[in-house]
């Protein structure tokens, strides 16, 4: 299955939230976030300008979207864009929503990534 991915125009920052704090107000202000929050930690994605310099973060990721929504039965989706950038040894991080998958790539890596993707699938942007 060939698929459409969309380059989306924010560098991000993943960072850790104390699990005992409430969730943080600038967090909202972001064009994309995600909070998980799990038995041992919360994580948090958003825009990179707006975490705190001090916060624990991994900081520099770009996002591709792959375009849907994607049926809940659809098998294999995040493969076939992870499995590529495995075997050219480029590292990733990813989250779903309802609708779609989402692909985070080190900014630095963006071109690369665009470049191997697009001899499989539709890239836009990038």
């Amino acid at each position: 299955m060939k698929l459409t991915l969309e380059v989306m125009p924010w560098t991000l920052g993943i960072c850790q939230w104390p699990k005992e704090e409430p969730l943080p107000e600038w967090v909202r202000r972001s064009e994309f976030w995600s909070i998980t929050h799990t038995h041992d930690e919360v994580s948090i994605v958003c825009e990179e300008r707006l975490i705190p310099k001090e916060m624990q973060s991994e900081l520099e990721w770009s996002i591709l979207k792959v375009l849907g929504p994607l049926d809940f039965a659809l098998t294999g989706i995040l493969s076939q864009i992870t499995a590529p950038l495995a075997e050219a040894e480029i590292s990733i991080f990813s989250l779903s929503t309802y609708d779609t998958d989402y692909v985070m790539v080190k900014s630095s890596t963006l071109d690369e990534v665009c470049g191997i993707l697009r001899e499989i699938h539709d890239v836009i942007g990038g």
